[in-house]
């Protein structure tokens, strides 16, 4: 394995839709200001590519690229030059067939695409297996739904599933943000 991430290949794609919500209907979702800044953050910090905001709703399209733009290109790009380097992380797509087809034009071959998932999945891939994989260089993809996660449907469509994050007790609801950050460090961290 690589003792740096010069060779990784690694974005993550935040999904607003098609997600589910607690009767698991499928519903869209709204971008929220803290996913943006706090995935980016993340992102930055263990080396990912790029972080993709997947929303087919225009509306929440412009508001993801008037945040961005502060920051990267606005009066933030100067006040916060630290901030600017993790939010030119992001990418905003209508759907996760367009992620594909940048990221499969990006790295010339298709990303393996990974699922996280609340709930145990029959194509489950240890966390150990795949950090070894992310840091020979494969092309991957990490998928992260918003509201009560990913649709079936996309669950369908990927590659592998990583294991849920589980504490103690029944209640297993992490913020979107605080499980991206949990399963890059597993992922993706420095340490020995």
């Amino acid at each position: 394995m690589t003792s740096d991430n010069s060779a990784l290949r690694v974005d993550v794609a935040l999904i607003h839709h098609p997600v589910v919500n607690k009767l698991g209907d499928i519903i869209g979702s709204a971008v929220t200001n803290l996913d943006l800044h706090d995935i980016a953050r993340a992102g930055k910090t263990f080396g990912i590519d790029n972080y993709w905001v997947v929303t087919p709703f225009a509306e929440q399209q412009q508001l993801c690229k008037q945040i961005v733009s502060h920051w990267t290109e606005g009066y933030g790009s100067r006040a916060n030059p630290k901030r600017k380097m993790a939010l030119s992380l992001i990418k905003v797509c209508s759907n996760l067939d367009e992620v594909l087809e940048k990221i499969s034009k990006k790295w010339n071959e298709k990303p393996r695409v990974i699922a996280t998932c609340a709930k145990s999945q029959p194509d489950t891939v240890t966390y150990e297996n795949m950090r070894h994989e992310l840091l020979e260089g494969q092309p991957s993809l990490l998928l992260f739904g918003t509201a009560w996660g990913l649709a079936p449907e996309l669950l369908k469509k990927v590659d592998a599933t990583l294991p849920p994050l589980c504490g103690y007790g029944e209640y297993n609801h992490l913020s979107v943000r605080s499980a991206v950050s949990i399963i890059l460090d597993r992922l993706l961290s420095n340490r020995q």
